[in-house]
């Protein structure tokens, strides 16, 4: 079995082109007050929740029906191409993998539509570890919740 894995799910945004980046690049602090299962974000250490590899921000939220935490910092923010990546360690990640990373990606599609693409790379501490399947669900749910907080912002 391999260790290491790579999960993507995208969907379909209604928010005006811009809003979802803007919000996950420029709004993290803000990220606890419109999803449901983020129950409490601090900035852990460092001046600015959006300063790349400065910043070490603490989570707690609600994968496959328990509360875990984590530590993010930013790897990179892509302007140009509505990308934002993150380190995710320590805490609940650390106890099954040894690296998790995170890309959130706003794309505008062909046909006018809008979708937000979130990327999971991982590498498990062993073969016992499954593929972090429920942060994807969370993704997904995260996902519809901004997207109906930006429709009314």
């Amino acid at each position: 079995m391999a260790l290491s894995g790579k999960l993507s799910i995208e969907i379909v945004i209604h928010a005006p082109a811009g809003k979802f980046f803007n919000f996950v690049s420029k709004s993290l602090h803000q990220y606890q007050n419109v999803c449901e299962r983020v129950h409490h974000t601090k900035l852990h250490q460092g001046e600015d929740w959006h300063s790349i590899g400065d910043s070490i921000k603490h989570w707690t939220y609600v994968v496959d029906g328990k509360v875990k935490t984590c530590k993010e910092t930013i790897e990179s923010i892509d302007e140009k191409n509505k990308t934002i990546k993150f380190n995710l360690f320590d805490g609940d990640i650390s106890q099954q993998y040894k690296v998790m990373k995170l890309s959130i990606q706003e794309i505008d599609n062909s046909n006018g539509s809008v979708s937000a693409k979130w990327t999971l790379e991982y590498e498990k501490i062993n073969d016992n570890v499954e593929a972090p399947y429920g942060y994807m669900e969370l993704f997904d749910k995260n996902t519809k919740e901004m997207d109906a907080h930006l429709l009314k912002a």
